[in-house]
């Protein structure tokens, strides 16, 4: 296993539907053997696989929303959202024609906002450039903007059996512990040698069940603390539990240090409506919130956010309320001052402002403005 790995790497990496020689020599070198694991696997999760909303579809669009929300975002909270959204873009052509505005809207509430943006910018290439079908071909359909590797390869392989591999947290760690390989997926050389195995190892034919099955165990079974070995299918092939190391694997890398942010934001109140402010920046333009400002050093907190309200046209009496909220953003930890504000002059809707009603919101909210409406 030690001196397969380094001669994949060097070799590079298929993703045709045509494997290379040397995926192919790779895989009979392998311990546990490919055959083996896979018989073991796939039989499990056609016995196991949980019912979720997003299985039983072969519809290339459907998987590519779900496989586009589940980036980042826990299965639990992807349900909902994933029908919702269907419900109201239920084909590609209706994501490619709606406006940015409502697609966001959609998607409000769920998070790292870049992946609607995308997904929506690549529908309308997809219609515009392909007439309106999903590309089956790996380049082509990687040239789509926010498609990477493992969303390549998972939507790829589960709408058309492409075999093309998948790589995640779940899938890493199965692989890192079933070969007793020490390469963690945040580290890049060790994300190098988790492609070149999982590459290895996805079947010519079969790439879908193989794909999902490795991610089931993954999520239910071979997770990461306290995994539920006695329940593997495919305990009996895992060299890191036959060497009793399987808490050892994969090995952990230090995550970044959060940035502490500290911001300050208005509740502006009219006839039961807040006043929200449009976002800008690459995170969460396009979004609503209440107007605010991060603080910084000097001034003090009124001051900052009396200039940050003046910027926008905005003059109120504020006061504050003595309750915070604490909100985690990417690599950001923000703890958020709220304070109550009282126009002091008429504030006109405008493309920067608009007063909202918190539960009818025809605005894309940010998940802060979700909890501090909730306040």
């Amino acid at each position: 296993m030690r001196d397969v790995l380094p001669s994949l790497s060097a070799a590079g990496t298929h993703s045709t539907s045509d494997p290379s020689s040397v995926a192919r020599r790779a895989r009979a070198a392998l311990h546990p053997a490919p055959a083996a694991l896979r018989r073991r696997l796939i039989a499990w999760y056609r016995r196991n696989a949980r019912p979720l909303p997003w299985r039983g579809t072969r519809d290339p669009y459907r998987i590519w929303v779900s496989e586009t929300m589940l980036q980042q975002t826990r299965v639990a909270t992807t349900r909902d959202y994933y029908k919702a959204f269907l419900a109201r873009f239920p084909t590609l052509d209706s994501l490619a024609r709606a406006r940015s505005q409502d697609v966001l809207a959609a998607w409000s509430g769920l998070g790292y906002y870049r992946r609607a943006r995308h997904l929506h910018d690549a529908a309308r290439v997809v219609v515009r450039d392909h007439a309106g079908r999903v590309p089956r071909d790996p380049a082509a359909f990687r040239a789509l903007a926010g498609v990477g590797r493992y969303t390549m390869g998972a939507v790829l392989s589960l709408a058309f059996d492409r075999p093309l591999a998948v790589l995640d947290g779940n899938v890493a760690r199965v692989l890192s512990r079933l070969f007793a390989l020490r390469a963690a997926v945040r580290d890049p050389r060790g994300a190098r040698r988790l492609w070149t195995l999982a590459e290895a190892l996805v079947p010519e034919r079969g790439a879908r069940d193989w794909n999902q099955a490795l991610m089931e165990l993954g999520a239910t079974v071979c997770v990461p603390r306290a995994p539920r070995c006695t329940a593997c299918p495919v305990r009996a092939l895992c060299r890191a539990r036959a060497m009793g190391r399987v808490s050892a694997f994969p090995p952990v890398v230090a995550r970044r240090a959060p940035v502490e942010v500290r911001r300050a934001v208005a509740l502006i109140a009219r006839d039961g409506r807040l006043l929200m402010a449009r976002r800008e920046g690459p995170l969460l333009e396009g979004l609503w919130e209440p107007p605010g400002v991060d603080l910084g050093r000097g001034a003090s907190v009124r001051a900052q956010l009396e200039a940050a309200l003046a910027r926008i046209g905005v003059r109120a009496r504020l006061k504050p309320s003595g309750r915070s909220v604490r909100h985690v953003i990417t690599h950001s930890q923000i703890t958020v001052a709220l304070w109550r504000g009282e126009p002091v002059t008429p504030v006109s809707p405008s493309a920067r402002l608009r007063w909202v009603d918190p539960g009818r919101a025809r605005v894309p909210l940010t998940a802060l403005a979700r909890r501090l409406t909730a306040v």
